[in-house]
């Protein structure tokens, strides 16, 4: 596959030290341009990027996932890109998969292309943290029933925004919930979506969130109360059925 020129490759991190030299000098192999979003890493994260030859932006404090991905979408936007793949940095998603994303682009028939680890079949040995399986699960079920989505994955952090169509949403969230409203507005605006399977690899069981995300319902209620505002929010641009009977329900997760 030939390299497309209309292609940004954007890839937020926070202390990445371990991983980052060895994940872009892997993703330059398949791209030409790329943007990190340094995300007020405290280890020799930046120093390590100013030795590679990408395009930094760094946040002078942590300011979250969704921030992050905000960012590389204005950027993407700023710089004249026609898509922008977003992949993260802790080697849970395979740079080789980027020819793959480019050739689905390259179909011009969608305007999100959202990597699923669950289209395919995957060693257990891979399997996230029980907790985090099921809350993907719940918000995934959630958004297909209110959104009319066939969605398998709501939370792979590997998709393409067309630019043209993402630029313009209205988006403010900035942490792990930010899929949360993603998705809410891009139905809201008649995007349209489809999924791309990627294989599931999970290295660190014990990755953590940060501050109250760890506690898995916690996690829950606040990824369900962001979803839940966005709802009533876009109400009007959403099928019936998506702000009706809205509640919270963590019952099916368990620590």
């Amino acid at each position: 596959m030939s390299r497309r020129k209309n292609i940004l490759i954007g890839i937020p991190v926070y202390n990445e030290a371990a991983f980052v030299t060895e994940v872009l000098e892997e993703v330059r192999q398949y791209a030409d341009d790329i943007l990190v979003i340094d995300d007020g890493s405290t280890d020799s994260t930046a120093r390590l990027l100013s030795e590679q030859p990408v395009k930094v932006v760094r946040h002078s404090t942590n300011r979250g996932y969704g921030r992050s991905t905000r960012d590389m979408i204005r950027w993407a936007a700023e710089d004249g890109f026609e898509w922008l793949i977003t992949m993260d940095c802790d080697r849970q998603h395979e740079p080789a998969t980027i020819p793959v994303f480019a050739d689905r682009i390259a179909r011009d028939d969608v305007d999100v292309i959202s990597g699923s680890r669950y289209l395919m079949e995957h060693d257990g040995d891979d399997s996230p943290p029980e907790d985090r399986q099921n809350i993907n699960r719940l918000i995934t079920e959630e958004l297909n029933h209110r959104l009319d989505l066939r969605l398998t994955d709501a939370f792979c952090g590997f998709k393409a925004y067309r630019i043209s169509a993402c630029k313009s949403l209205r988006l403010d969230v900035d942490g792990y919930d930010f899929p949360m409203q993603f998705w809410v507005r891009a139905v809201a605006a008649g995007l349209k979506i489809d999924e791309l399977p990627v294989r599931l690899i999970y290295n660190d069981p014990s990755r953590s969130f940060g501050g109250p995300l760890d506690d898995s319902r916690r996690r829950l209620r606040i990824y369900q109360s962001t979803l839940h505002e966005e709802l009533i929010r876009c109400a009007n641009s959403l099928p019936a059925v998506a702000s009706s009977g809205l509640g919270l329900d963590d019952s099916n997760i368990h620590d």
